[in-house]
């Protein structure tokens, strides 16, 4: 080993190494000279020490007044022990220090582009922080997601490994098979004119190990899809990808609630409880407005259309007239004093078109926000003359309405009327402060013990801080059963998957499956695993029958040549003894996300790309030269 090589990391020295003489290596993240006396923070990934030089030994001294943070440097010293109050409860090596003896700088490191510190200051811009990402992740916080994240990847493969089940690996080079999201495409130099595609999920690749007898698959697969982004999206992106012969639904979500357990209980301390509960598809959308709805909070969607068409408002009677449907929230207190000015916390020009609440509706093609307040046992607002005192009486049950109450009405299309209660539902419960995410609840508690043992140094005591643990109810799990298996598409005019065209349909549905004008009421054994409103898994049980799936190809439009041209070695796979099989993705970076406890999905990938699909550090996607796009036989225009 050479001289400077460290002999423990940055995290490990305790006060039973006091008196040894030991080899730190790392990077400098402060310098600060007290009279005779020079101290540096040395840090790795594993943690921090604090390192101490002494006026006495002149050269050292010296040279350690030259060194800049980032600075890379190996240092041998004695430990020992910190003077008392001058300890850290904070962090593991707190108790004691390094004295330096030898000073070894392994690289110097210029003025950065913005500062990297653990201190709470202000990060620098996200676009500036993704060119010099190298720099970024040198920050502790990205280096726990990170160690996370790695966790989070060993505790699935030790669980999957333990239930039977083999990882196997998929091709990246593909056919191009559209049936989702648009392909990333990749020219063939030795085919000209023909193109690879990346995969959007092994999914047929894994249909066809089951086929191939590999009755419990899984992998942690890489998948790419050309579409657009948003904070918890990636181009590219990692999922758990998971396939079983011989199964219904409930094996399937059995073994991913067990392993959730695992997860949560490993990664978090975090002890979840089982079954999740299930929700039927048609019961979250009418009651949640969302087929991944968040049930960490309540403010259920109503159906009032009985009443509202009983009304004497136009655009009410009309909007039911015409096959659409009136639903209703109760934001139970919106309307009662919110303060000491007795001003409610959504005023009416809140609720008039073009305001916070209205815009929100009005965003999601509602045509309007119509409104009633209840004060003082009477309601008041812009619909409140169109209703008879009996009909206010049948909202007042139906909505359970009391006094401070603000009722907030949609009517339209199903689908309008879903979209828009459902994202209005999501932004009263913010607002409201209905539920609160436990990283919120995790930095008030920082600070709260910090300031603590603040106070406690400074009377020259010792305070450990006592660390935060999340709690089972911070995390509301649920799935969302019985699909509908098709959706018709206005614009193409034909009906679409919903979920992919490989899910097999419920067998009790399968009456409706040879009539096209009764195809909407089919409904798929699809079925998704939500986290507080996030989809974190979807699956189902596959159709294992060529009949079936060419029906299927057939209803989605497709004809038998275009079927066979896009997918015959699938049917050919069907029709040679094909069993039984289902399985399901569970979204990998979602899950480190919600683990992790953020909203943005960049913060737990390495080298991500930038909303734009970017990557800022390389420059990629960039230009390349004639001579590579003339061997791929490529001209651009």
């Amino acid at each position: 080993m050479a001289e400077w090589q460290r002999t423990h990391t940055c995290e490990q020295l305790r006060e039973e190494h006091v008196g040894q003489t030991v080899t730190l290596n790392g990077w400098v993240l402060t310098s600060r000279k007290y009279g005779n006396q020079i101290f540096v923070d040395l840090r790795d990934r594993y943690g921090l020490t604090q390192v101490v030089f002494e006026a006495d030994a002149a050269d050292l001294f010296a040279q350690v007044g030259e060194v800049k943070s980032e600075w890379v440097l190996s240092i041998t010293g004695t430990v020992r022990k910190r003077l008392e109050g001058a300890t850290r409860a904070d962090i593991p090596t707190g108790a004691v220090e390094l004295e330096a003896k030898t000073l070894r700088v392994l690289n110097q490191c210029p003025p950065l582009p913005f500062e990297i510190s653990e201190f709470g200051t202000e990060l620098a811009n996200e676009d500036l922080r993704l060119q010099y990402r190298y720099l970024d992740l040198r920050r502790r916080s990205l280096q726990k997601v990170l160690i996370l994240r790695h966790r989070l990847c060993k505790v699935i493969r030790d669980f999957m490994d333990a239930n039977n089940f083999l990882e196997v690996e998929t091709p990246l080079l593909g056919k191009s098979t559209p049936e989702g999201a648009r392909d990333y495409l990749v020219p063939s130099r030795v085919f000209n004119g023909e193109f690879f595609a990346l995969p959007q999920s092994p999914q047929l690749y894994k249909q066809l190990l089951m086929i191939s007898g590999y009755d419990r698959y899984f992998q942690i697969a890489r998948c790419l899809r050309d579409e657009d982004l948003r904070a918890d999206r990636q181009p590219e992106f990692t999922q758990l990808d998971v396939e079983m012969s011989f199964v219904e639904r409930e094996d399937v979500t059995g073994v991913m609630e067990t392993l959730a357990v695992e997860v949560f209980d490993t990664c978090l301390g975090v002890k979840l409880k089982t079954p999740f509960p299930r929700l039927s598809y048609a019961e979250a959308m009418s009651k949640y407005g969302s087929d991944k709805p968040d049930l960490r909070f309540g403010l259920e969607i109503v159906d009032v259309t009985d009443i509202a068409g009983a009304s004497e408002a136009q655009f009410l009677k009309d909007a039911v007239a015409a096959g659409g449907v009136v639903r209703a929230i109760n934001a139970k207190g919106a309307a009662a004093a919110q303060d000491a000015k007795k001003s409610p916390l959504f005023s009416n020009t809140a609720l008039k078109p073009g305001g916070e609440l209205a815009k929100v509706a009005e965003t999601y093609k509602a045509k309007g926000l119509a409104w009633l307040k209840v004060e003082t046992g009477k309601f008041t607002g812009s619909i409140e003359k169109f209703f008879s005192d009996e009909l206010k009486a049948k909202l007042v049950e139906r909505l359970g309405a009391a006094d401070g109450d603000l009722l907030l009405f949609v009517a339209d299309s199903e689908a309008v009327v879903c979209d828009a209660l459902g994202a209005l539902r999501v932004h009263l419960a913010t607002r409201l402060k209905l539920y609160r995410n436990w990283w919120e609840e995790k930095a008030e508690h920082d600070d709260a013990e910090k300031k603590k043992a603040d106070a406690a140094k400074k009377k020259k005591e010792t305070y450990a801080p006592v660390p935060f643990q999340p709690r089972p109810e911070h995390f509301n799990f649920l799935w969302v059963l019985d699909f509908p298996m098709f959706g018709w598409d206005d614009e193409e005019k034909k009906w679409a998957a919903m979920h992919h065209p490989f899910t097999a349909p419920m067998d009790e549905d399968l009456p409706h499956f040879g009539k096209n004008e009764e195809l909407g009421k089919v409904r798929a054994k699809a079925y998704d695993l939500v986290l507080n409103g996030y989809e974190v898994g979807g699956g189902s049980i596959r159709i294992h029958r060529q009949d079936v799936q060419s029906r299927v190809f057939e209803i989605l439009g497709m004809t038998i040549e275009e079927a066979k041209g896009r997918f015959g070695f699938l049917l050919d796979a069907l029709a040679s003894g094909a069993p039984p099989h289902g399985g399901i993705a569970l979204g990998l970076d979602r899950w480190a996300m919600m683990i992790a406890g953020t909203t943005n999905i960049r913060d737990v990938i390495a080298f991500p790309k930038n909303q734009r699909a970017r990557d800022l550090m390389t420059g990629a996607p960039a230009v390349v030269d004639e001579r590579q796009l003339k061997e791929l036989g490529i001209k651009l225009k």
